[in-house]
């Protein structure tokens, strides 16, 4: 008789799943941990946007399971889901350049994602195939907007229109098996032993014969079958709570909303005894977890601070051109003489920032402050960079270090070891041109904005969850 296995559960989903997941990250790590798991892995849909508050919580807690970030890709052409976890960094940063893709011919809150995309972007990626496509081209409610034109092919790298409704559920059930073989031929010729097949109970009354076939499937492919539970919650009592946002998504209330609904509370994390209870048909479903595990080497610990070099003309390092520029602004700021202390602060931080390699982001929040101004643009640094004397000779800044009061370790500190954040406000209605100046100097492929996650506050969640029951 063989040893039961370990667990790692690889299809859980957080709140980041929007509308879809019913715990926080934090909550998804925690019972993991709590009920012996092995380790987790957090998919959320075409989003990577959960996975630092899980590696957070494990961090603080000093949790032992093993822990790995990935994206729940969802395809818009019919593909099913499919689990995507990078092997090591370089693979990291290829699932992050495939969601960007998706994310760039996308309205607010969707991503478009093709297969294509996947095959563009699939070295160094586990794949977990599971049965279906969740693909909905919906946004919540509140974000509901009819495209008013197609978008360009350049833009999307995908057909220039917006995808077709599914096809007919009889006509999908029917060719199902079919198209899931030639996925995983497709699939398996590019990414070799890193693709695997999902096995999910679904409490339907056929999953015994269900879960028999995906076995076949999976042999006839000559990939493993692997067993996830789906997760939406960290315990069973969130469905109710998943149920409500369900409703919100759909926009329908509790009363209307039929089986639109889950059928059960079965989508929690579920302890490694239970899940080979469940497999016991199929243990080696249970075994292919761990093999996976083993095969995922990459922590976002390996995440550093990593700025690109900034060059000036005529110095052979950005720290001597940084030198160069602070001392001839000092002088600039002080036409009667640079006062002792404001020297003295400015030779600390210098060489500071040289210390940490820090030169090149001055320069170049440096540049877009000097072209802002070139341009008649109004902008002025805030936040901590008011405590750097530096950024005031550079003129980012406007705080005048001479009375002795900035507090330089509150915007940078060895021992904290994060890098710099100056923030500039340019006014609003020029700012679009400090933009595509950036774009044009720096190359937009070197160059992105950063988004925001949508969120509930207080009253407008009420609000949804007040329409939910009518």
């Amino acid at each position: 008789m063989r040893d039961m296995p370990g667990y790692f559960e690889f299809a859980a989903a957080s709140n980041f799943s929007f509308l879809r997941g019913a715990s926080h990250a934090e909550e998804l790590m925690l019972q993991a941990a709590h009920i012996g798991l092995n380790g987790l892995g957090l998919c959320d849909r075409n989003s990577v946007a959960g996975v630092v508050r899980a590696h957070l919580i494990k961090r603080e807690q000093e949790l032992t399971l093993a822990y790995h970030p990935g994206a729940r890709l969802v395809f818009a052409d019919g593909t099913p889901d499919i689990l995507a976890y990078p092997r090591d960094r370089r693979a990291w940063g290829g699932l992050c350049r495939l969601l960007t893709r998706g994310n760039l011919r996308a309205q607010k809150g969707e991503c478009i994602l093709y297969r294509e995309d996947l095959l563009a972007h699939i070295d160094g990626l586990e794949l977990i195939v599971m049965e279906t496509s969740s693909w909905e081209h919906a946004s919540p409610p509140f974000l509901r907007k009819p495209p008013s034109a197609p978008l360009p092919a350049s833009r999307q790298g995908g057909p220039a229109h917006y995808p077709q409704a599914p096809q007919p559920v009889i006509r999908l059930v029917a060719n199902a098996e079919k198209k899931a073989a030639e996925l995983l031929a497709l699939l398996r010729e590019a990414a070799h032993d890193r693709v695997r097949l999902a096995a999910t109970m679904l409490y339907r009354g056929n999953d015994r014969t269900r879960l028999a076939r995906r076995g076949i499937m999976a042999r006839q492919a000559g990939v493993p079958l692997i067993a996830v539970n789906d997760v939406l919650y960290h315990h069973p009592d969130r469905r109710e709570l998943q149920d409500v946002l369900t409703c919100i998504r759909e926009h329908l209330t509790i009363d209307t909303a039929g089986r639109r609904l889950a059928a059960n509370a079965e989508r929690y994390l579920k302890p490694p005894a239970e899940m080979a209870r469940l497999f016991h048909d199929t243990p080696e479903a249970i075994e292919e977890t761990a093999a996976l595990d083993a095969a995922l080497t990459f922590s976002l610990d390996e995440l550093r601070y990593e700025y690109p070099e900034e060059m000036r003309a005529d110095f052979a390092t950005p720290q001597d051109a940084l030198v160069h520029l602070a001392w001839e602004g000092a002088a600039a700021r002080y036409p009667d003489g640079i006062p002792d202390n404001v020297r003295q602060s400015l030779a600390h931080e210098l060489a500071l920032i040289g210390k940490l390699n820090y030169a090149p982001y001055f320069l170049t929040v440096h540049h877009i402050v000097e072209y802002a101004r070139s341009q008649n643009i109004l902008c002025q640094g805030r936040g901590s960079a008011a405590n750097s004397t530096v950024c005031y000779c550079l003129r980012i800044t406007d705080v005048d270090p001479r009375d002795g009061r900035l507090l330089f370790e509150r915007f940078i500190s060895s021992d904290r070891g994060e890098p710099p954040d100056i923030d500039v406000d340019f006014e609003h209605e020029r700012r679009e041109e400090v933009i595509q100046h950036i774009y044009e100097h720096y190359g937009r492929d070197h160059t992105g904005i950063a988004a925001t996650v949508v969120s509930y506050r207080g009253r407008s969640a009420i609000r949804e969850v007040g329409k939910v029951f009518g």
